[in-house]
């Protein structure tokens, strides 16, 4: 008989496909790399998991950051885990917070605008971790403010 998981326990890692080519030591070793790019995510800013995953330059899925997102919570220092969503927008990961509408109300503390669990105008607010580029909350008021004179 199946045991099911117990929801307070993190979930287990597909065991590894064996390879000529040499893995890391650790299974976990990209989490620090994943945590680094998510500390650089500006407030009132969101990425996705599948954006984290290509610009980590390391060969991981989005599934594997969201592995990452799931154990964020033992990072040192902290990490903004709540501006992590799905390639929708939608709070994918909110389950996973100390309350259901936590991340929620993270988001809208800096600004940003969730309907439904999925943040209203996701391509005004997503920012590309490769390149770095998207505006933060105070540049976009700025531009609307320029661009309604």
């Amino acid at each position: 008989m199946k045991k099911s998981r117990n929801p307070k326990e993190p979930p287990s890692l597909p065991p590894a496909k064996s390879s000529s080519r040499k893995e890391p030591a650790d299974t976990f070793s990209f989490f620090p790399r994943v945590y680094e790019l998510v500390r650089q995510i500006p407030k009132g800013r969101v990425t996705s998991y599948g954006a984290l995953a290509e610009a980590s330059g390391l060969r991981i899925t989005a599934r594997m950051v969201g592995w990452a997102m799931y154990a964020a919570h033992t990072a040192k220092p902290p990490i903004p885990a709540h501006r992590v969503v799905n390639s929708s927008g939608v709070l994918s990961g909110k389950d996973h917070f100390a309350t259901p509408t936590l991340m929620q109300e993270l988001l809208e503390q800096e600004g940003i605008i969730i309907k439904k669990d999925k943040i209203q105008d996701f391509k005004t607010v997503f920012w590309d971790p490769v390149t770095g580029k998207g505006q933060t909350v105070k540049q976009r008021t700025k531009t609307n403010k320029r661009n309604s004179s």
